[in-house]
């Protein structure tokens, strides 16, 4: 049974499209999401690999993987809320990844601060909802579920770090409990499971890099119109 932090209020947040990309509508005003911006660090890399397979092809893989990780993190989410899991209506793929994320979350994980907990923040000027907040050998930390169908380098996935950094000042901000730890947990499809633990300050000057670079081109972008 997983321990949850009661006094902590969350406030939840509606979202709509603004240009064809997902805001959060905050007190504070609509703010493009996290993954909105982070997908900054990627789109070169994401490109010139749908131009290598195919649009047709790049659509499937993506679809799978959108699925796969939606169910998984459903797992996950109930699994902390002390949900009983069904494995017989468990497909084997999502209960193999499940299984390498389960022990990691019961040797690790003391206490439940939010799941899914909806985020913003006037400093960074975005928003978002991060799998989870807990505390996590002995640290408060942010906690991202990601799930792959191979194995990945860490220079790979640096947008991730820098998208949960964001999380850890946007849950300082509202709450004023301090967020210093960052941990990235990924399911691998026929592998064993990776764990990334990072530290806030070391990638939160990379997003607010990106944040600037996404705010420029969205003003390039009213300009031509």
């Amino acid at each position: 049974m997983f321990v949850h932090k009661e006094d902590i209020n969350y406030q939840e947040l509606k979202t709509k499209n603004i240009d064809g990309k997902r805001h959060y509508v905050t007190p504070e005003g609509n703010y493009p999401s996290v993954t909105t911006v982070t997908s900054l660090a990627i789109k070169d890399g994401i490109n010139a690999w749908r131009k290598r397979i195919g649009e047709k092809e790049a659509n499937k893989i993506a679809g799978q993987a959108a699925r796969r990780g939606t169910i998984v993190h459903k797992i996950c989410e109930d699994y902390l809320n002390n949900v009983k899991i069904n494995y017989e209506e468990i497909t084997p793929i999502n209960h193999f990844l499940f299984k390498q994320i389960k022990p990691i979350l019961d040797i690790r994980l003391q206490e439940v601060y939010g799941l899914e907990v909806p985020l913003f923040s006037k400093y960074l000027r975005v928003a978002g909802r991060v799998d989870l907040v807990g505390m996590w050998d002995g640290k408060v930390s942010i906690i991202d579920f990601k799930t792959a169908s191979k194995r990945k380098r860490r220079d790979w996935i640096t947008n991730y770090f820098m998208q949960e950094s964001a999380y850890a000042v946007m849950f300082e901000e509202m709450f004023g409990i301090p967020v210093s730890q960052i941990v990235t947990i990924i399911a691998v499809e026929a592998d064993e499971p990776q764990l990334f633990i990072e530290k806030r300050d070391d990638w939160i000057g990379g997003f607010i890099e990106l944040r600037d670079k996404w705010e420029s081109s969205q003003s390039a972008e009213h300009l031509s119109e």
